[in-house]
């Protein structure tokens, strides 16, 4: 209805007062905000109940027909006896692969779902009695959800939020030059956020989710699609925002460069139960000393029986191979290869996933 209005208004050259204009649009986005809440809730609480209380149905025909009139249910609990407590200021990555646990627990922690049994505190307040009050006190960026509205530029975002958060106009202001300094914002901050390149609108999503100076900020995958360039400047923008404001980051990625370059603790979950909790440094020492290279060379050149280096592929020109840093450098082995000889080379990370598994067998190896 007011949008309407807005056209007639514009259509037979009235002006609006915008002053005006933007305390209605306020008023109906909070409502709106409210709203959008409840139908988050609802998604999330489907989601789970197709997750933790789902249909077992017998094989063939006749048991497809018997589980519609009279299924069967199996339970799975999602979350089971997890405790870990984290420090002001902390850069916290929490892990795991896909239905590990990962997204009941980041929404038991902000308040969507509640658990069974055990108890919840964050910054001193129990999500499952004040969520509301939680929520002025926490972000969330996740590099998939957009939060941003796409057809307003970066500064009427950021004026919007710091008014459904009851921000003072001037503190918003101040708050929008601080932000715009430390994310360097300044070309961007007129151009509507659709026409913005992929990383500079996860600078954005960074930058008004703190708008309101939260005091822990959850990350979800920020660098995901990113360029490798992109994905450091998000990094280094992370980090520093985490030394000046002291804010505490939750971060969940299946990016092992995001967990190796910000995080100096790591909480790992699967299939609902807490595998490690440990430091960075002791995951890199024990789990991330191993490399992937793939290398396209102009001569054939043979690693085989060198120490550190196990043969994936070998193919004529081409060459995949794992090592062992812990044995040799990547340094060591372009140096062995010759790098006036290389084509082309990629060096990567083990497979997140496939960190996880080895963390999850040698931790049940330990139980036996």
């Amino acid at each position: 209805m007011l949008f309407l209005l807005l056209f007639i208004f514009l259509a037979k050259g009235y002006s609006v007062p915008r002053h005006a204009v933007e305390k209605h649009l306020v008023a109906q986005f909070k409502e709106l905000v409210l709203l959008l809440h409840v139908l988050q809730l609802f998604n999330y609480l489907v989601e789970e109940l197709v997750h933790l209380d789902y249909i077992v149905a017998p094989k063939g025909f006749k048991g497809s027909l018997k589980s519609i009139f009279k299924p069967k249910y199996k339970k799975i609990k999602a979350v089971k006896n997890i405790s870990f407590t984290v420090e002001k200021g902390e850069m916290v990555a929490f892990i795991g692969p896909n239905g590990a646990g990962k997204s009941t627990t980041i929404k038991m922690l902000t308040g969507i779902l509640f658990p069974d049994k055990g108890k919840i505190s964050v910054l001193g307040i129990d999500p499952t009695k004040n969520r509301k009050q939680l929520a002025y006190k926490i972000g969330t960026v996740f590099g998939q959800k957009e939060q941003l509205w796409t057809h307003l530029p970066p500064i009427d975002n950021f004026k919007f939020f710091g008014a459904v958060y009851d921000i003072p106009d001037k503190v918003v202001e101040k708050r929008i030059d601080e932000l715009t300094e430390m994310f360097e914002l300044s070309d961007i901050l007129y151009t509507p956020v659709k026409n913005l390149s992929l990383g500079q609108r996860i600078k954005c999503e960074i930058a008004a989710s703190l708008i309101h100076k939260p005091e822990i900020l959850f990350l979800d995958e920020p660098t995901i699609g990113l360029d490798p360039v992109v994905k450091e400047n998000i990094r280094v923008l992370i980090k520093r925002m985490n030394k000046e404001y002291k804010t505490t980051v939750f971060l969940t990625s299946h990016d092992v460069g995001d967990i190796e370059k910000l995080c100096r603790r790591v909480i790992i979950i699967n299939h609902g139960e807490m595998v490690m909790d440990e430091s960075m440094e002791h995951l890199k020492y024990h789990y991330l000393d191993k490399k992937i290279i793939e290398v396209k060379m102009n001569t054939k050149v043979n690693l085989d029986n060198e120490d550190g280096i196990k043969i994936l592929k070998d193919k004529e020109y081409g060459l995949k191979i794992e090592l062992d840093t812990r044995k040799k450098s990547v340094t060591d082995v372009i140096d062995m290869l010759d790098s006036n000889k290389i084509i082309d080379i990629n060096i990567s990370n083990t497979p997140l996933e496939e960190i996880i598994a080895g963390i999850y067998k040698d931790v049940n190896n330990e139980k036996v």
